[in-house]
């Protein structure tokens, strides 16, 4: 049966379910990887925070991210070309998966056993150059540090380069049309899923035997389920290369056509790139603004979540449920933002998200500034101001990563539809330099900046400063939006 004979999807099926019953047979297998790939994003996310942020401080992300994560995701670049230039494609898929396995596995049997032993002692440089406090802490908690920046490059490299190029090989562009939106929504159930066994492990590491070290039991499970997750990533890997693309029905490499040649731009071409291109240039500024903005409000946020959960097993049990209104909140979006997409104008669609971010973050900010004068208002209603800070902050991020997911995405990305093929390669591979590299690092460059500049600062301390700074890239944010909603209905009309 030829897809443009298939029988319309009506009723509920168009909006819970709009995939062929033949098909099932390789959107199933795709979507549980999607499923795993998510659980142990979502799983490790927790882990890497528990450790840093109640060993070191909220304030020694800034630092990692800029020193660690940001040379670390350029280097593996660097060896998956040349990996991939040596390996198959399935070889390649097996070779990165197994190496992130087997370092978490590393970790959880050699490195935080024995983290101690292995730590230097840096109290005295540290206590000589205090301006570089916590980039020294990072490095002398280099363990963590490791596993953190390990977590990080998951998301970039196992979902990024691993499941969506192999999507985008194996995937028709129809069938794309209805598979990847549902692929977001199992994967979010990836999250719920590690949610509650993140808070079930630690409840059954805090049971543990007198004498036993409750975390590190906590993370044995953790890491030990992230295994087993991997394991399946690969099961239904080969089982699509030996079920799926063996079924003419589903896969046909001329249908999918040949692979496009992926341009790749250094900073300097891509800032030419960009500022010679009003329009690329609001593009560019969109996902730049929501990278600050949000990581200036998440390093403060978990600088307050360890005041109140200042214990490994404590923070990790909170952001267990964290993790799980994270994914009920983004499945939830995206069935909204769909039907926004489809009934309102683009402007109405794209500023939804830095609206959000927006209005949350005044809340959170207020209450991280004024919280002594606050504490007897909020005493009133049985909680405390910091604890306000930590429920504000919680609401935040999970609003604005659900609309970020389901609107600000999509929206974007519609923007390179009316341009020419050159603008929509060249311009797209600037765009994910200057507006995702940096977007990304912008925030913690600020952050460490910050920190470096004012010894002794924390995060807290600071607020008052980075709500000025984040109301600046909202402003910035807003405007972009605006410019772009005018030179986006130009060209389309066009």
């Amino acid at each position: 049966m030829s897809e443009e004979k298939l029988p319309e999807f009506k009723g509920l099926r168009a909006v819970l379910l709009p995939i062929h019953n033949f098909e099932l047979k390789k959107f199933l297998p795709m979507g549980l990887m999607m499923f795993f790939i998510l659980f142990n994003y979502s799983t490790m996310r927790t882990i890497k925070d528990s450790l840093v942020v109640t060993s070191c401080g909220a304030e020694v992300i800034s630092a990692l991210k800029l020193w660690g994560v940001l040379p670390s995701a350029m280097l593996f670049v660097v060896l998956y070309a040349k990996l991939s230039n040596a390996l198959s494609k399935k070889g390649l898929f097996y070779t990165v998966l197994s190496l992130f396995l087997c370092y978490f596995a590393c970790f959880a049997v050699f490195l935080y056993p024995n983290r101690i032993a292995l730590r230097p002692d840096m109290t005295d440089v540290i206590a000589n150059y205090p301006s570089l406090k916590w980039t020294l802490l990072a490095l002398e908690n280099w363990t963590f540090s490791s596993f953190y920046i390990m977590a990080e490059l998951w998301g970039s490299v196992i979902i990024t380069l691993l499941f969506w190029q192999f999507a985008n090989d194996i995937t028709k562009v129809k069938e794309a049309k209805r598979f990847y939106g549902m692929f977001g929504i199992v994967g979010n159930f990836g999250l719920i899923a590690s949610g509650y066994l993140t808070k079930m492990c630690t409840a059954m590491g805090e049971t543990a035997a007198e004498g036993t070290d409750a975390w590190g039991t906590t993370i044995n499970w953790l890491v030990g389920s992230c295994l087993v997750s991997g394991l399946l990533i690969m099961f239904c890997y080969s089982w699509i290369s030996r079920n799926v693309l063996t079924d003419p029905r589903l896969y046909d490499a001329g249908d999918v056509g040949a692979p496009k040649k992926k341009v790749k731009l250094s900073v300097t071409e891509s800032f030419k790139y960009v500022f010679s291109s009003k329009y690329l240039g609001f593009i560019a500024l969109l996902p730049l603004c929501y990278g600050i903005s949000i990581n200036l409000v998440e390093g403060a946020w978990k600088s307050q979540v360890k005041l109140v959960f200042p214990t490994s097993s404590s923070y990790a049990s909170f952001m267990g449920g964290f993790q799980v209104w994270m994914g009920v909140a983004s499945i939830l979006c995206m069935f909204v933002g769909a039907n926004i997409l489809r009934k309102f104008k683009w402007k109405t669609a794209a500023v939804i998200t830095p609206w959000m971010i927006l209005g949350t973050g005044i809340f959170f900010f207020a209450f991280m500034i004024l919280n002594e004068s606050l504490e007897p208002m909020v005493a009133a209603i049985g909680t405390t101001a910091v604890m306000m800070a930590v429920l504000l902050g919680q609401i935040q991020n999970i609003l604005s990563k659900a609309t970020k997911y389901s609107l600000f995405d999509s929206t974007v990305q519609m923007t390179y539809i009316p341009l020419d093929n050159e603008l929509k390669v060249k311009g797209k591979a600037a765009v994910d330099v200057i507006g995702g590299r940096m977007g990304k690092s912008g925030g913690a460059v600020i952050q460490w900046a910050l920190l470096a500049s004012i010894p002794g600062s924390t995060l807290i301390s600071l607020a008052p400063i980075m709500t000025v700074i984040f109301f600046v890239i909202m402003l910035f944010w807003f405007w972009a939006a605006s410019g772009l909603s005018k030179e986006f209905e130009a060209v389309t009309k066009a």
